[in-house]
């Protein structure tokens, strides 16, 4: 009872970090390739390396930094590639998942996939890219649900946790959100049919998108574009 104070606190400074970093790269404040510095956030936050190592960590598994032993961690490199096989992959999982669901969303579940396109229709209009995200979050994994494979949730569940930050960053692009909203209205009405095969292909239209707009992004500001496993670019220290 008497440590369990402490602990609250150290999740709610871990957040902090968590959300600090992940905007400061959104933003582009932080580029690929740039060191993230313990003793700076040490600092900051007046805490101890512990929990910012901890933060390191998540954030590696989240595709945000790489974290070389002995050197550090560094803002991870994304490359054209990279955007081309996470969305190959996701619309593949995500389609199949579509498919299964046509056949077994009751008009309750179709209700409250409207109810929450509804909800990021409104956000969208807001601009609120981290409120969007954590709501389109639950349309897919309602419809993933309702696929009634659950090996098939947790292998989506893992793929987009490793990738949040292309997810993020895709959604970040000007007039995606509004796009997002207008895909599911589609999606919907397939499911509404229990249309599988069209539920399907509308999913994976929906990622082609995703992967499409982020590379036009990336092409337009010429950031480098290399595989994530090759040789860590130069740091200044």
């Amino acid at each position: 009872m008497v440590r369990k104070k402490p602990i609250e606190r150290h999740q709610t400074l871990r957040e902090k970090i968590l959300e600090t970093i992940r905007d400061a790269i959104l933003r582009g404040v932080m580029k690929p390739g740039e060191r993230v510095s313990e003793p700076e956030l040490a600092d900051r936050f007046g805490i101890s390396r512990t929990p910012i190592r901890e933060a390191f960590r998540q954030l590696e598994s989240e595709g945000y930094l790489r974290v070389i032993p002995r050197k550090g961690a560094v803002v991870a490199t994304l490359s054209e590639r990279d955007i081309e096989e996470f969305y190959a992959i996701k619309s593949i999982l995500e389609g199949y998942a579509a498919r299964m669901a046509a056949e077994n969303l009751s008009d309750k579940d179709i209700e409250r996939l409207e109810a929450i396109n509804g909800k990021l229709q409104e956000i969208a209009e807001e601009g609120d890219i981290k409120s969007f995200f954590k709501v389109h979050n639950e349309f897919h994994e309602l419809f993933i649900r309702a696929s009634g494979n659950d090996k098939l949730l947790v292998l989506i569940n893992q793929l987009v946790l490793k990738f949040n930050r292309l997810r993020l960053a895709s959604l970040s692009q000007p007039g995606r959100m509004q796009i997002s909203v207008q895909e599911h209205k589609k999606i919907i009405k397939a499911f509404r049919d229990h249309n599988g095969e069209l539920a399907d292909d509308l999913v994976r239209r929906t990622a082609t998108i995703g992967a499409e707009v982020l590379i036009h992004n990336m092409t337009d500001s010429d950031q480098p574009q290399r595989r994530s496993d090759e040789a860590l670019p130069r740091v200044d220290i």
